[in-house]
């Protein structure tokens, strides 16, 4: 079986031809390497969220039978031009820089990575989420600007304590039932709300409805999916049905929140702060509003950015290869219909 592997600055040459020597020795191999993440992915053809020339892909993936990437841009010009591709591997939660109804129309599998940093982006949620508590960022910057303010032990200014709130979680997949065990252990009520579970007790997280979440939470973080039903779910209506006070963080996806909604809130004094790993633009332009909102905790969108994260994928995204060449599905399959064929 030959196989491409289109690495990148994160998921790297090695770390990909160490996973996939190990679920498959005997395998010939391809290469081709972007700079990802610099610069930042973007809209290539008809996928977002990649990088890399059409071209060069499809001249890389001659005669190869599956191809394994991160980043790369699996268009439909690049699938009709690679006959002998069976499978394409991406080590995502999500193949969104696959065009898949071009893949299923051609006869090629499809494979991701789900959960692949489910650790890694439930750590860094519960980090914002503690960093907006205590405006660790904002402290942090005053110390270094020489600044030493003595009036933060004032009540009104102190912070709030995880153990003692309660955190509302929006979502309970690998990364939100990953953030509801941390924040049991550090002794907070957890509240969760997802569409697919029923409401009740199960051990020591409550699922609740929408609108008992927002009312009662000190915190508020979201680990949802985006869909044609959920863009938006914060925003000005839902933000006013949250306890005055509270903390909102995203670390899932910028077009889940209205963030004009959000500075209103916090500018208001509604909403106590923010924290955000996915923004609506990224990068932010210098003159964007929310740079100018107090009280809010910014990364650049690297929540999943972990070693550990890379070599999860590469494992993931292997077996399934290493299945595929056994004459077996993958156990990630986005187009299933395919094999029917």
């Amino acid at each position: 079986m030959k196989v491409l592997i289109a690495s990148d600055g994160f998921l790297t040459d090695e770390v990909l031809t160490e996973a996939l020597v190990n679920e498959l020795p005997d395998a010939e191999i391809a290469r081709i390497a972007s700079t990802w993440p610099n610069p930042p992915f973007g809209d290539v053809g008809d996928v977002i969220e990649a990088l890399g020339d059409e071209d060069e892909l499809i001249e890389a993936l001659k005669g190869c039978d599956a191809v394994i990437s991160h980043t790369f841009p699996f268009t439909e010009k690049v699938i009709a031009a690679s006959p002998d591709l069976k499978l394409i591997t991406i080590c995502r939660g999500g193949p969104v820089n696959v065009n898949i109804d071009a893949a299923t129309r051609h006869g090629v599998m499809v494979s991701y990575a789900p959960g692949r940093n489910a650790r890694a982006t439930a750590e860094h949620s519960v980090a914002m989420l503690l960093a907006a508590a205590r405006q660790i960022a904002q402290r942090h910057q005053e110390v270094v600007n020489g600044e030493w303010a003595t009036d933060y032990y004032l009540f009104e200014k102190a912070g709030q304590e995880i153990g003692s709130s309660t955190v509302g979680i929006i979502g309970y997949g690998a990364i939100g039932s990953r953030v509801a065990t941390i924040m049991a252990a550090f002794g907070a009520r957890v509240l969760v709300y997802d569409p697919f579970k029923e409401i009740g007790v199960d051990g020591d997280v409550e699922f609740v409805d929408f609108d008992t979440l927002l009312a009662e939470s000190d915190f508020v973080t979201i680990h949802a999916r985006v869909t044609d039903e959920n863009r938006h779910m914060i925003n000005a209506e839902t933000l006013g049905k949250m306890k005055k006070g509270a903390i909102f963080v995203n670390c899932a996806r910028g077009s889940l929140v209205d963030y004009d909604a959000v500075c209103d809130s916090i500018d208001a004094g509604h909403l106590r702060a923010a924290a955000f790993d996915c923004l609506p633009e990224e990068p932010l332009p210098a003159d964007h509003r929310l740079l100018r909102t107090p009280r809010i905790t910014f990364t650049p969108h690297l929540a999943g950015a972990s070693q550990e994260a890379s070599r999860v994928a590469a494992r993931i995204g292997t077996a399934d290869i290493a299945a595929v060449s056994r004459g077996e599905l993958p156990k990630f399959l986005a187009n299933p219909e395919v094999s029917k064929r």
